[in-house]
């Protein structure tokens, strides 16, 4: 039998290194799995920093680096929350949002590559099922909230 975990971390790892070799194709190379952490947790219109560090399982203090270093490669920007100056909300830069279509480009090019190695039946049946196993974790939210 399967190590359940097993197999799903080194699927996981098979996928992001495909879509990490993608992104750096596509001319986005200085960016890590970790980056990947904190925008995919991001919301379009912005998110406050506590509830990034929430969505992703880590430290406030974590996710400030996380953010600290998305900052200094031009892809996020912090400001102040318009209803708590006190508080500040994390943004898309204008490229950071170009990043986000590429990685969005070469994630849907993972996935159908993914597909086409399993078949489209295996692979729509996985990932129905894996979003219902996935939808009782709390910090993810319904159905992939985050963006």
């Amino acid at each position: 039998m399967h190590n359940a975990g097993r197999v799903l971390g080194n699927a996981l790892t098979r996928f992001e290194a495909r879509v990490l070799d993608l992104m750096v194709q596509a001319g986005h190379g200085q960016t890590r799995l970790p980056h990947i952490n904190l925008t995919r947790h991001l919301d379009l219109k912005g998110t406050r920093i506590t509830v990034l560090a929430q969505r992703a399982n880590m430290t406030n203090a974590a996710m400030t680096e996380l953010i600290d270093q998305c900052e200094s490669l031009g892809l996020v920007v912090r400001m102040a929350d318009p209803s708590d100056k006190r508080v500040r909300i994390v943004n898309f830069t204008e490229a950071g949002r170009l990043w986000l279509a590429a990685f969005s480009k070469a994630l849907k090019k993972a996935e159908r590559e993914l597909m086409d190695e399993i078949g489209d039946d295996a692979a729509a049946a996985l990932f129905d099922a894996l979003a219902r196993y996935a939808g009782v974790v709390e910090s993810i939210g319904p159905q992939g909230s985050a963006n």
